[in-house]
């Protein structure tokens, strides 16, 4: 089976990126990438992408093409137009829908945005309310629930009952650093736990714009321990999550966060929101705590039997390991997209 994905540059920053740089080493089938360019360059770059799209067309003849929208700005009506070239040529797509922005939701042509996804053979989503609310506009065609990864080398030589102590006393938080993400009300959760437990500490992982005002504002509630390592990757991303005993992540929305399934899969309980992904799968003390609240004083609450009870955070450390490993790996992502594809396409 040859697959063409359509894809930004693998090597540039962003979520789709990132993904399908992390799938790339596990793909079964015969897998191309036409690199459509970055966010800047993209616009310059039209009318080259359109020719060498084309070109793969005609040359790789794809079984099925893989188009990689957000819902909101214009990512829809590039991708749609990718989609009608490839439908002229005989080819079947795939939508794979990374993004779903409620706000766009509200405001968009349901009937344009309809009669297009129901020309595709299939469609990816990442939550299945998200699912839900494209079959309620009266989309038919085929929609399955699929997720991010996380990279097989994030935990290569870790060994959780061998590499994980449970007494390093830190909350992880890794993230964009934009308010959106939950940043302050993060700051405000440590500094409610801060009170009763002084030995515990905060590291956040991650850049954005909003790094010099957190800064401010976590020297303006006099709190000490608070590390900001910028953005990381490879080992060094890796030793952060390890040398964490919890993760704290307390964003508005998502899709599903790459970061939550990471912390799992290195054996982190989770305190996070009911967003995108997640609540199709989170068993709830199982895992950690989940919860539609943004009130820091919930999940310090929530955090308190763990930060007293080493045996309790070890045991759910474990679970959230092996739940991990056994659904959220790259390998058995594309393990799975292949299989979904293969069963659309009856081969």
């Amino acid at each position: 089976m040859k697959i063409l994905v359509n894809t930004p540059d693998i090597n540039a920053l962003g979520g789709v990126s990132n993904h399908y740089l992390g799938l790339k080493p596990y793909w079964n089938e015969n897998v191309k990438y036409n690199n459509i360019g970055s966010k800047r360059t993209r616009k310059w770059l039209i009318p080259f992408s359109i020719i060498k799209y084309i070109y793969y067309l005609i040359i790789f003849r794809p079984d099925i093409v893989i188009l990689n929208p957000s819902l909101g700005n214009n990512a829809l009506i590039r991708e749609f137009f990718y989609m009608k070239i490839a439908l002229a040529f005989g080819k079947k797509v795939a939508i794979f829908m990374h993004g779903f922005n409620l706000d766009y939701m509200e405001n968009i042509n349901k009937e344009w945005a309809v009669k297009n996804f129901n020309k595709a053979s299939m469609v990816f989503v990442l939550a299945n309310r998200f699912k839900e609310i494209m079959q309620g506009w009266g989309v038919t065609t085929p929609i399955y629930l699929t997720t991010t990864k996380v990279d097989n080398n994030l935990t290569k030589g870790f060994d959780i009952k061998k590499d994980k102590y449970f007494n390093n006393r830190n909350i992880l938080c890794l993230t964009r650093i934009e308010k959106a993400k939950g940043i302050y009300e993060t700051i405000d959760t440590y500094a409610i736990l801060k009170q009763k437990y002084n030995d515990l500490t905060l590291t956040f992982v991650g850049g954005g714009s909003e790094l010099e005002s957190l800064k401010v504002y976590t020297c303006k509630k006099n709190l000490s321990d608070v590390r900001f390592t910028g953005k990381l990757s490879g080992k060094e991303l890796s030793k952060e999550y390890q040398n964490a005993d919890f993760f704290l992540f307390m964003s508005y929305g998502e899709g599903m966060p790459t970061v939550v399934l990471e912390a799992m899969a290195l054996g982190l309980p989770l305190f996070t929101r009911k967003v995108g992904g997640l609540v199709d799968f989170f068993e709830n003390e199982k895992m950690g705590f989940i919860s539609d609240s943004l009130n820091p004083e919930d999940f310090a609450q929530a955090m308190i039997p763990y930060i007293e009870n080493k045996e309790l955070t070890q045991k759910v450390s474990y679970y959230n390991a092996k739940y991990a490993k056994e659904h959220f790996m790259a390998s058995s992502v594309a393990k799975q997209i292949e299989n979904n594809i293969k069963e659309t396409l009856g081969l």
